[in-house]
């Protein structure tokens, strides 16, 4: 595997000495582990659902009671939520210390395990006391020095990928991880920049490309994030699918219960009857052509 391109394209040479930990070691090499009890690598694929932020107490409870009694495996949500411009409007609060909190006690009342993303190194420990999986967002792909403090922790790890990146730059920020000891280290695809989306308020491409092009080199799993990358309600499902089809390890949703009225984003989320519909079109999709499964 040569390099057409330098700096771009993934050559043998990488592998062995660039992103050794991330590269697989022969053909069927695929990493498989457990969070809270949910496998990563066999023959379940994963839901990661919720809201795009926490927004409040009652809302968290709610979004908790309904995807756990649907089929989410883990329940998305941010407290510490990084937007584009600095600007708030009216609805946007960040929940931040009382929104962690909030995520712990929906996740122990209804028992559904927790992602959440870190933004800085000084809130890693208070993150991690309720957090089941560490997500380092896009814009932090490349912040090296988060990512190292994060994994130190030995806690599960989601990064992903930020829009301008090469999946050369995405394992070499895994290989940052990896080299903690940490081998709980999760890729997602969350969509890339180019210069048509077929939207104006599409920012971004889902690359599905990308998921059998890193499965030919690293055992990591790959999650894929139709809702961020489309940005667009009408355009999740099939996304979802084609996502499924792709061969994803995983999905994360954006799921709301008003999702006109999402503080964040609210083009994207979908509602609790979409998310159920949903789910089982992508169980039934993933036992007909990848012999995997969603519902435990």
């Amino acid at each position: 595997m040569d390099n057409k391109f330098p700096g771009k394209d993934i050559s043998d040479e990488d592998l062995k000495t660039k992103f050794p930990l991330a590269a697989k070691k022969k053909y069927d090499h695929k990493s498989k582990f457990t969070v809270a009890g949910v496998e990563f690598g066999g023959d379940l694929i994963p839901i990661f659902a919720g809201p795009n932020m926490v927004e409040s107490k009652d809302l968290i409870f709610d979004v908790a009671k309904n995807i756990k009694s649907i089929g989410a495996h883990f329940m998305r949500g941010g407290a510490f939520k990084p937007l584009t411009f600095p600007y708030r409007n009216k609805k946007y609060t960040e929940t931040r210390e009382d929104g962690i909190k909030w995520l712990g006690l929906a996740k122990e009342k209804y028992n559904i395990p927790v992602i959440t993303e870190v933004m800085e190194e000084k809130y890693i420990e208070m993150i991690s006391e309720v957090s089941d999986i560490l997500q380092i967002g896009s814009r932090n792909m490349q912040n090296y020095p988060l990512i190292t403090a994060c994994a130190k922790t030995q806690k599960p790890i989601m990064i992903k990928r930020h829009y301008g990146s090469s999946l050369r730059d995405w394992l070499g920020s895994a290989e940052y991880a990896l080299i903690e000891g940490n081998e709980k280290v999760i890729l997602c695809e969350r969509g890339v920049s180019v210069p048509h989306t077929h939207r104006a308020t599409s920012r971004f491409l889902l690359d599905l490309q990308v998921v059998p092009a890193a499965q030919e080199v690293t055992h990591l799993p790959i999650v894929v994030d139709p809702s961020h990358a489309t940005f667009w309600r009408a355009w999740i499902k099939p996304m979802a699918l084609a996502s499924i089809a792709s061969g994803a390890d995983g999905i994360m949703l954006e799921v709301h219960p008003d999702p006109e009225n999402s503080a964040v984003d609210p083009l994207q989320p979908i509602n609790y009857d979409d998310f159920k519909s949903l789910m089982f079109q992508m169980d039934k999709l993933s036992k007909l052509i990848m012999d995997k499964k969603i519902f435990t």
